[in-house]
């Protein structure tokens, strides 16, 4: 993976107001931190980062060029990035400080590839893998190939074809991939009928329950009538 030169500058002022004006003025609020250092808050040029980040993937390399600081670029990996629930910005970027010739933990996308065989279906039960590579070397994610793959296949992530270099690190035994028969029109059907009788069964017993409130308050209110009528022949007969 080949790390991408960008520029950043320091933020003094924090706090949300502070974040919409470094948003305003087409900059990402960042924060870059790790190998002992204090955390330092920086600003990113919002368009070269989120290039970066659709060419690179989940696992960038930056080496930044801090505007207040001297000597090489800073390497950096792009550990977390928010990106804005509905509008299509990214709010804010956690970096990791990083050195050359280390190895880090990251999530790597598993890639789905191929056609399996004829009458099946593909179930992808982990969308992501953690593996530990260099800094210099993280794959941008790990293709699963289902082609042709027979009713029942499996893929397992210890077997995972991972490049040279990066070691696993999720389970070996996790389910990745899944091959399995495609449900037949008839069992489509029966699962409509099903899930149709459940939803009656569901309306009956709603009514059911209506019918004994009701008859529950019926009873209740012929009790009251009937206490009441005594007590006015009682009084009936004192007068």
């Amino acid at each position: 993976m080949a790390q991408t030169r960008i520029a950043a500058e320091t933020r003094t002022e924090f706090g949300k107001g502070a974040a919409r004006r470094t948003r305003k003025a087409g900059k990402i609020p960042a924060v870059l931190y790790g190998h002992g250092t204090d955390p330092q808050h920086l600003s990113l040029p919002s368009l070269e980062f989120a290039a970066v980040v659709r060419e690179q993937g989940r696992n960038a390399v930056l080496e930044l060029d801090v505007s207040d600081a001297t000597g090489a670029p800073q390497l950096a990996l792009t550990k977390t990035v928010v990106v804005h629930p509905i509008r299509p910005y990214i709010e804010h970027v956690d970096l990791l400080v990083i050195k050359r010739g280390e190895k880090v933990e990251v999530e790597l996308d598993v890639v789905v590839t191929g056609e399996a065989a004829p009458g099946s279906l593909v179930y992808q039960d982990l969308n992501t893998v953690l593996v530990e590579a260099d800094v210099l070397n993280i794959p941008e994610n790990i293709e699963v190939s289902v082609q042709d793959a027979e009713i029942g296949t499996q893929y397992l992530a210890g077997e995972l074809r991972l490049p040279g270099g990066v070691e696993l690190r999720t389970d070996p035994e996790s389910l990745v991939v899944q091959v399995a028969a495609a449900p037949t029109e008839e069992e489509l059907e029966a699962e409509i009928d099903t899930e149709g009788a459940g939803v009656v069964e569901d309306a009956s017993d709603e009514e059911e329950a209506a019918a004994e409130a009701a008859e529950g308050e019926s009873d209740e209110s012929s009790e009251d009538g009937d206490s009441g009528s005594e007590g006015g022949d009682s009084e009936s007969s004192d007068s």
